[in-house]
């Protein structure tokens, strides 16, 4: 099973907040956990900035919806932005349709 959440800029949907550096990108992934850059640019220092509303989308593996979830939820924990939030429902749905059956 793969799940997937996505992290969001401040502001997003509307008007969102740009330029922050992005940390913990060297932690947050494992054999089990991807995370796919879309509103980010590199500043010229090398750093990773925010550059967009759906800043990162990270998606991990596990060997049920809960398994996923946990994994995905704790790898983002190690990520931060000024900012950024993520929904905490992801899954949620799977996982109680997986329970009642």
């Amino acid at each position: 099973v793969s799940l997937g959440v996505v992290m969001a800029a401040s502001g997003y949907p509307s008007s969102v907040r740009l330029d922050d550096p992005i940390h913990g990108l060297d932690t947050a992934f494992g054999p089990a956990t991807k995370v796919f850059q879309a509103g980010t640019r590199l500043s010229a220092d090398g750093q990773v900035m925010t550059a967009g509303g759906r800043v990162l989308c990270l998606v991990s593996l596990g060997d049920s919806t809960a398994k996923a979830k946990e994994a995905a939820y704790a790898a983002l924990a190690q990520l931060s932005f000024e900012g950024g939030f993520y929904r905490s429902d992801i899954g949620q749905r799977a996982i109680d349709l997986e329970n009642s059956r």
